[in-house]
């Protein structure tokens, strides 16, 4: 598994889709990640500090784990198949693991408010990760700004 940190949401110029990027903690790649408009605001929201004014749905998930005695341990960007990425929230709860299927948007959003690691499988990464050893990591990413 490789840790990763939320390095930045950015808009594609053409069809104005949000891709969050993934950076390796330990390393020079960055994962791509197409996502919503809603989940890239909720994102950027809690990185930026921006309280809204009404629980969010990752508010509200991190609020149900909390008053069950439960702590969201990780997440991982578990699996890719063509097109579609596959994400998992590893939730600790009275001593049980539970693992929960959920969209890596909607992981990454849970993870940054409960301040957990994000993992990516070492395959996901060989797989559609990008290098960012130049100034402009986006060469492989037409319009994306």
């Amino acid at each position: 598994m490789i840790e990763t940190i939320v390095d930045s949401i950015r808009v594609n110029l053409v069809t104005q889709s949000r891709v969050v990027f993934l950076r390796e903690v330990h390393g020079d790649r960055h994962l791509p990640i197409w996502i919503g408009e809603f989940e890239a605001q909720g994102i950027a929201m809690e990185l930026q500090g921006s309280p809204s004014p009404r629980p969010l749905p990752w508010d509200l998930i991190k609020s149900f784990v909390a008053d069950l005695n439960g702590t969201i341990e990780r997440v991982v960007v578990n699996d890719l198949s063509p097109d579609v990425f596959f994400a998992r929230i590893v939730v600790e709860v009275n001593g049980r693991t539970i693992e929960i299927d959920s969209r890596p948007s909607d992981a990454i959003a849970l993870a940054v408010r409960a301040r957990c690691p994000i993992l990516v499988d070492d395959l996901v990464m060989d797989r559609a990760g990008v290098n960012a050893d130049s100034d402009d990591d986006d060469d492989d990413l037409p319009g994306i700004e």
